[in-house]
Parts: structure tokens; sequence; C-alpha cells
């Protein structure tokens, strides 16, 4: 079992930005990566940003040179900086971590918001 809190989100105006943090607990040994999705009003949940165990990342086209995403692995954290923000950049932002060992599994935070004001 994995535990992930998320914390860092509120409200900011357009330009300026913000940094996330995911702290996750449990048994870590199988996770093989963790990163960010969001979801905005009315939309789907949309990955925002992934990392590897490895550190290798992916990110969403929309959000390519203005996040970045990182981890400290002493503390088992992830973190995504959102720089130049963008009023569609607002949505729940939700950490996930998938565990690959017999089967896959995903464990996911219960969100934290991002509003992001014209």
């Amino acid at each position: 079992q994995v535990q992930l809190v998320e914390s860092g989100g509120g409200l900011v105006q357009a330009g300026g930005s913000l940094r996330l943090s995911c702290a996750a607990s449990g048994t870590m040994s199988s996770i093989k990566a963790m990163g960010w999705y969001r979801q905005a009003p009315g939309k789907q949940r949309e990955m925002v940003a992934i990392i590897t165990t490895g550190g290798n990342t992916n990110y969403v086209d929309s959000v390519k040179g203005r996040f970045t995403i990182s981890r400290d692995n002493s503390k088992n954290t992830v973190y995504i900086q959102m720089n130049s923000l963008k009023p569609e950049d607002t949505a729940v932002y939700y950490c996930n971590a998938l565990e690959i060992s017999m089967t896959r599994r995903d464990y996911w935070g219960k969100g934290t918001l991002v509003t992001v004001s014209s």
C-alpha cells in the first residue's frame, strides 16, 4: 500500500508560479513511476507530467517548457514546478504512483486545487 498526500495548491494570477508537492509513504519498492494528473471542470483527467524511478520524464504538450517535475528519493517526494501559469491550467491536480509487481496498480492522492485567474 502507498499513501500520497499533495500540497501546494492555491490561487495565483496568470503568469505566476506554484510548486506542488506529493509526499509518498508505504511500500515503495515496486513503484516504477510517479506523476501528476489534472482534471478541470467538465473535462477528463489528463496526465500532466511523469517521472520514472530512472529519472526519465514525460510531459503533456501544453505544459512543456513551463512545468518541471522532479523527485527527492530520500524524502519519497515528487514535485512539480509550474511557471507561466495560464487560466487553462486551472484544475484539481492529483498525484499518482504506478506500482508494477505481479500486477499493475495506480495509487492516487486526494488532489489539490490550482486556480489561475486572468
